[in-house]
């Protein structure tokens, strides 16, 4: 296939599918309604210094779910990793329920209060990272939002000499369609000088 795709479900398939894998965010949030938890999978880091991450929901204005929608009104939220052990729970999390359902407590899943937003984050996730508001801008279909980290999550079993330790963190990638992948299967390239 040369030149551009010619509609938005072409396209996103085109780009869903050959920018493999994608992190997960785990969004949990909390707004005038209750809290929400959510997966979003277009999602990376945009910054070190400040730590800002990014995810972009599709939709904009009053079409915004929950997630996002509380994150830029309330200007918290935290980002949670997702592992092998939290795929299902994850995927249980992508369901469509009605507006104002809490999703942790719809599926069961464990939530502790974060210790510098006022969010939840998921108890057993490896990794959480509690963030404020750092900006927000619609793209296309999409809303940028973007968090800086002010407070991070790090379960011991996953640090090597007081490091996060990428062997001991079995997260789980985005793929396309229903497919998901494991980055258990790693291999080392030395960066040229």
């Amino acid at each position: 296939m040369d030149g551009e795709p010619t509609a938005f479900g072409s396209a996103y398939r085109l780009l869903s599918g050959a920018v493999v894998p994608r992190p997960i965010a785990w969004v949990s949030s909390r707004g005038d309604h209750g809290d929400n938890l959510a997966p979003y999978s277009f999602f990376t880091v945009a910054s070190i210094d400040p730590p800002v991450l990014v995810f972009a929901p599709v939709g904009h204005g009053s079409s915004l779910k929950d997630t996002p929608r509380n994150a830029i009104e309330h200007g918290e939220f935290v980002v949670n990793v997702v592992t092998s052990d939290l795929v299902e729970a994850m995927n249980q999390t992508a369901a469509t329920v009605p507006a104002g359902v809490d999703e942790f407590d719809h599926v069961g899943i464990e939530k502790v209060e974060a210790e510098r937003v006022d969010a939840p984050r998921v108890a057993e996730a490896k990794v959480s990272f509690e963030c404020t508001l750092y900006d927000s801008m619609e793209v296309g279909s999409s809303t940028l939002v973007l968090g800086e980290v002010v407070y991070a999550h790090v379960a011991d079993d996953v640090l090597t000499d007081g490091k996060l330790d990428t062997t001991k963190l079995d997260a789980i990638g985005r793929l396309a369609g229903s497919e998901y992948t494991r980055t258990d299967d790693r291999f080392e390239l030395i960066r040229p000088e």
